[in-house]
């Protein structure tokens, strides 16, 4: 056996064995009620919500301490993101409830981000790294009521850290991995994640400022013998300043700067050693919040500048080509909750947001000045909670397009909450509007022609407790329905291909379900499993797996000690393999296949902490999406230091 694995597995059992000489604590059971803010922009309590919010906290990115935001997020009921588990500078496709990445929308601190340049308008999560979030809401169906376009399926709401209550703190952490296939395995250090952050009060004022860094000599993006490893290396800066003028009025601002460079191959099974692909990304906000006698008011406005450059190699013409792409957001959302009575609240707003791209390079130039979008969107959310139980969400947004002009969408979910059985029974029914992208709109594939997709879907579920809510169970069944799908169709002649609506209804629906269970005051275990299904005559099941089953076991040890699991099993896949002889999109079906995650993490003291990782542990050999490599068993090692 390879003297090297057994160093790493020394090491994690070395931390695990510190565990005995510990004394047990006599730490309580965690309440599983929380404090939810996506499906009204206010925080409220989580039963009073007529949806199943999955919310991923603070501790539960310690216990998966190691795994990248989208690793974390693949664990979700109803979400798949696709790339999670391969190469680190692979692209994310996310596809929730049969939809699509253009359907699911990032929110990051109550702003929507996206990449205008890209084909489907959204936000790489790659530029994000785990150590600067404090908490994820997972809202699915839905919501464009609050949040406009582009949250048809789904919206992902990340909150990043702010300045704690102690008057200066602060906190460093490296660690090193591995990074291997299946295939091919190299226990040395081939993956640094590094950073710091300080944060405190000086009277009024608070601030956050977090630096991190990743350097990764990857593994291969496509799945091939003896291809070139491909790097990945990020840096990321955030610093949060807020002032608390009064018990009133309060301010937040925020300055982000993003950057990764990844090497990247030429496609399914076709290796490269000189594609290169770098992301830049600036992004500033200001957030005036004002509490008066029967509500509150604030605006959250933020501006991102986003630049994309490639080098890739051309095997037609045998030079290496350049391409530079630039997007500019700006969204700004003038938010007011007004206490109408005792239960019942309305919320309104005004969302402006705008957008343009530019492109040069070897596929041609797009202006910005012509490619751009800005919309105006009044919206209106009316919340009830009875002292029966009964809890109603109702609102409409009409959507103001420079475009496509006015277009309307409203939601309805009823719910009711009975007290005396710890019951909760779900509803509801909305309706989405998603425009087409620029991309899809003005690169050299587009279609001015192109029409909005137009999304409805209903809902209905449960939430019970049981054991003075030890153990928790939710359901959700949906049904979604789609008409005007935008995709890309060959063309046999130039430019060999063209984005257009599909005339296909299609209908996907499914279900999706989660188990939370505190057996004794130190384990909790999680299980969930989704369902997912999409009928239309055109092949729409490109990666989602009609079944997947997620579960979770983390066990607190001692007060210094914690441990937790995780296991996966993803359903077959169908791929949609472009055949460049015939013009045609073949399919291809991925097998099913399992993965088992652990993690130790041990309390040096107050100050000091360490923790051992392992992802597929079982060192399984599969692939997300045709042609591409995943990672096979990797093992992490790495401390914080917080002061």
């Amino acid at each position: 056996m390879n003297t090297k694995f057994i160093k790493w597995s020394v090491c994690a059992i070395l931390l695990t064995s510190f565990s005995y000489a510990q004394e047990k604590d006599s730490l309580k059971v965690t309440s599983l009620n929380e404090v939810v803010v996506s499906d009204t922009k206010f925080a409220q309590k989580k039963e009073k919500s007529g949806k199943i919010i999955e919310v991923i906290t603070a501790k539960d990115l310690e216990a998966r301490k190691g795994q990248s935001v989208a690793q974390v997020l693949n664990q979700v009921a109803g979400l798949e993101i696709n790339g999670s588990n391969s190469s680190a500078g692979k692209n994310l496709e996310y596809y929730v409830r049969g939809g699509r990445s253009r359907q699911v929308l990032i929110v990051i601190d109550g702003n929507p981000v996206n990449d205008a340049t890209t084909i489907a308008s959204i936000y790489d999560l790659r530029l994000l790294p785990v150590e600067q979030i404090e908490k994820i809401e997972v809202l699915k169906g839905s919501s464009s009521v609050l949040y406009g376009s582009g949250a048809a399926t789904g919206v992902i709401s990340i909150t990043t850290k702010k300045a704690k209550k102690d008057s200066f703190g602060g906190n460093a952490y490296f660690n090193l991995g591995t990074q291997n296939t299946s295939e091919k395995t190299n226990l040395n250090g081939q993956e640094f994640n590094q950073g710091f952050g300080v944060n405190g009060n000086i009277g009024k004022l608070n601030f956050n400022t977090t630096l991190n860094s990743t350097e990764v000599d990857g593994i291969s993006e496509a799945k091939g013998e003896n291809f070139e490893r491909n790097n990945f290396s990020r840096i990321n800066l955030n610093q949060k300043i807020g002032y608390n003028a009064s018990e009133r009025f309060n301010l937040e601002s925020f300055v982000n700067y993003d950057k990764f460079i990844s090497d990247y191959d030429d496609g399914a099974f076709q290796d490269s050693d000189l594609n290169k692909y770098t992301a830049e990304q600036v992004r500033v906000g200001i957030k005036p919040q004002y509490r008066y006698k029967k509500g509150e008011i604030y605006l959250n406005t933020a501006f991102a500048n986003l630049e994309r450059y490639y080098e890739s190699f051309s095997s037609w013409s045998m030079t290496l080509d350049e391409t530079y792409y630039k997007s500019r957001t700006i969204n700004t959302d003038l938010v007011n909750k007004l206490d109408l009575f005792d239960g019942a609240h309305l919320i309104t707003g005004v969302q402006s947001q705008f957008m343009d791209m530019y492109q040069t390079g070897a596929w041609g130039e797009v202006d910005n000045k012509s490619t751009k979008f800005n919309s105006i969107d009044p919206y209106f959310t009316a919340v009830y909670n009875s002292s029966f139980g009964l809890n109603v969400n109702a609102g409409a947004r009409l959507n103001i397009h420079s475009e496509y002009g006015n277009s309307l969408v409203y939601n309805v979910n009823p719910s009711f909450y009975l007290e005396k059985y710890n019951l909760r029974l779900l509803s509801s029914f909305s309706t989405a509007y998603i425009t087409p992208t620029l991309y899809q709109l003005y690169s050299a594939y587009g279609n001015l022609d192109l029409k909005p997709e137009e999304d409805k879907t209903a809902e209905i579920g449960f939430e019970k407790g049981f054991l003075n809510n030890k153990l928790k169970i939710n359901a959700v069944g949906f049904y979604r329905e789609e008409v005007n799908k935008i995709d890309f169709i060959s063309l046999n002649v130039a430019p060999w291909g063209q984005y257009q609506n599909i005339e296909d209804r299609i209908n996907a629906k499914g279900i999706e379900s989660n188990i939370a269970y505190l057996p004794f005051d130190k384990i909790k275990l999680t299980a969930n499993y989704t369902f997912t299904q999409v009928e239309t005559n055109i092949s729409q099941l490109q990666l989602i797996p009609k079944h997947k089953f997620n579960a979770g076991f983390d066990y607190t040890v001692t007060k210094r000690l914690s441990w937790s699991a995780q296991y996966q099993y993803t359903d077959d896949k169908i791929d949609l393999f472009y055949n460049s002889s015939t013009f045609t999109n073949d399919e291809v079906v991925l097998k099913s296949y399992q993965i088992i995650n652990s993690n130790v993490s041990f309390k040096l003291n107050k100050n000091v902490s360490v923790f051992g990782n392992v992802t597929n542990l079982l060192d399984v050999d599969f692939m997300e999406k045709n042609g591409y490599s995943t990672r096979g068993r990797n093992f992490k090692l790495g401390f914080n230091l917080q002061f």
